[in-house]
């Protein structure tokens, strides 16, 4: 088994840890960063598919006897040199050996990279959302400073970025939470990219689903009072399995179908009893590690939002 990820992954790392448990043999590396220099591939194409060896440090992998991948979170294929033979060179390893573990004969995927690719739109993400009968809050995309102005100001409004990509502070490596927004703290400032705002849902609480397969996992989430983007607060949430609703599950199972994932993970907010519902964001292919177990699980019957993070 393949597994691709950056170096700190606390979630593949469990993984790892119980696959090995199990005597499954894996091999990990992280293809922006490792290939060409740690990483070696040999591929030949044969009537069956691609053959040869994919070698990291001083072990081999028969790519013709991997039988799954799990397609974690790589870093990006980053030019070696800033100039136009390393950008070429980055795209040629991004094109190879990416193009190469994409099509590995019986390969199972978690999930196939195209397919994860193709679903990290959020746009496309809240589209399919709202097709499928999840209920999304108002949502506003912009680089237009006058609407983005008129539509905070016409409700309660926060804005979240449209990808969670890596950033650094001083150094430090930092995320950009959801945060509420007000129509004065809009300027000019707007027009220089794209800006994801969407009505702020009151909630009661958070629930992330986690789907592998077919099968469901949620768990309702407290946050700290006043806390609006849970993950800012990962060490005082608290954690409860619930079961979700079937009409939420089949909506759940049909997002992945559509977008041939094997995995996701989801994350709604729940709204006090009788006042509406809402959805947040889907992960393809990332998010913390999770334990839902399937006992002393509480049923979920307050309406809830997909919100988008």
């Amino acid at each position: 088994m393949l597994v691709t990820t950056v170096y700190e992954d606390p979630t593949a790392d469990l993984v790892i840890t119980e696959l090995n448990r199990r005597r499954v043999p894996v091999l990990r590396f992280d293809p922006g960063k490792d290939f060409p220099q740690r990483v070696a591939l040999m591929a030949a194409l044969g009537a069956d598919g691609w053959t040869g060896t994919l070698t990291v440090g001083e072990r081999v992998a028969d790519l013709a006897h991997v039988r799954a991948l799990y397609h974690r979170r790589p870093s990006a294929y980053h030019p070696e040199r800033d100039d136009q033979a390393g950008r070429f060179a980055a795209q040629e390893n991004r094109r190879g050996l990416g193009g190469v573990l994409a099509a590995l004969p019986g390969c199972l995927y978690l999930s196939h990279p195209q397919a994860i690719a193709r679903a990290e739109y959020k746009p496309a993400q809240l589209a399919l959302a709202a097709r499928l009968g999840l209920l999304v809050p108002a949502t506003l995309i912009t680089g237009n400073t006058a609407e983005a102005k008129a539509f905070v100001a016409a409700q309660p409004t926060i804005y979240k970025p449209l990808h969670a990509g890596a950033y650094n502070v001083d150094g430090e490596p930092a995320g950009i939470w959801a945060a509420s927004v007000e129509a004065g703290e809009i300027t000019d400032a707007v027009s220089r990219c794209a800006h994801l705002f969407q009505a702020q849902v009151s909630k009661a609480g958070d629930v992330r689903a986690v789907v592998v397969g077919n099968r469901v996992f949620c768990a309702l989430i407290t946050a700290p009072p006043g806390v609006l983007d849970w993950r800012s607060e990962y060490r005082h949430l608290t954690y409860e399995p619930v079961d979700c609703p079937e009409p939420i599950r089949t909506a759940l199972l049909a997002f992945l179908a559509e977008l041939g994932l094997n995995f996701g993970a989801f994350d709604f907010a729940v709204t006090p009893q009788g006042s509406g519902g809402s959805w947040s964001a889907t992960r393809t292919a990332s998010g913390r590690g999770w334990s839902t177990r399937r006992t002393c699980r509480s049923p979920l019957r307050l309406p809830i939002f997909w919100r988008t993070e």
